[in-house]
């Protein structure tokens, strides 16, 4: 994949605009920084370094972490055959950094803000988005559902993330409607629907790999032959 400015730009106004924020925050950022929060509110409190900046930087790292991974990829030709989606699962991502950073600066300028529901909307939000790109990622090593089945067979690539779609779908609503719970049950549910989506997943890739007979061991896993 090359760099392309046209493609690139909406993703580096997303992390400009966050430095923009921070700079413009940092005179009157109060000195204890709230930056996490339970399901009872704030439950860890950083520097102002931390607060104001942290979520920018993170920002930083993500954007070039997102843009080497295909050149180093040993599967990096068929990032072509998804480079829309994997462009916007990037912004997306970028995205959720940016409204969680807002919603930090939100209470720490004095305001109230339930963000652990907010938080757990979006997460389910961006879930469900997500499940809806599954079935066009195609075959490589650090992006999508990457089970030891998936990546040695490319039938079980292929299904694995056609059903996957649905699971994170359906993932992503349950985590969304777990809110109307109370909190306790709350983290209960999205903890359930992480690990039922997990276990459905990785069991469905097994079986499909086993029963591909174009399936490949990995590099180095076949008995040396005779010397």
């Amino acid at each position: 994949m090359r760099f392309n400015w046209r493609t690139e730009l909406p993703l580096l106004l997303v992390v400009f605009a966050m430095f923009v924020v921070a700079a413009v925050t940092w005179p009157n950022a109060p000195d204890r920084f709230p930056i996490h929060w339970g399901m009872q509110g704030v439950d860890a409190y950083g520097s102002k370094f931390q607060g104001v900046f942290l979520m920018p930087l993170t920002a930083v790292g993500v954007y070039f972490l997102t843009l080497l991974l295909p050149r180093i990829d040993p599967g990096r030709a068929n990032y072509a055959q998804f480079a829309g989606v994997y462009m916007a699962v990037r912004l997306l991502v970028l995205l959720f950094l940016a409204a969680t950073y807002a919603m930090m600066l939100v209470v720490a300028s004095g305001h109230d803000l339930n963000v652990s529901t907010i938080a757990i909307l979006m997460t389910g939000a961006l879930l469900v988005v997500l499940g809806n790109f599954m079935g066009k990622i195609r075959p490589n090593w650090f992006f999508g559902i990457r089970t030891p089945w998936t990546l040695s067979s490319k039938l079980s690539w292929d299904r694995t993330h056609r059903l996957g779609g649905s699971v994170i779908v359906a993932g992503g609503v349950c985590v969304m409607a777990s809110v109307a719970a109370p909190p306790r049950l709350t983290v209960a549910i999205c903890v359930a629907a992480a690990m039922g989506m997990a276990v459905v997943l990785l069991t469905y890739s097994y079986f499909v790999w086993r029963a591909d007979p174009d399936k490949q061991p990995p590099a180095g896993t076949l008995p040396a032959g005779p010397i």
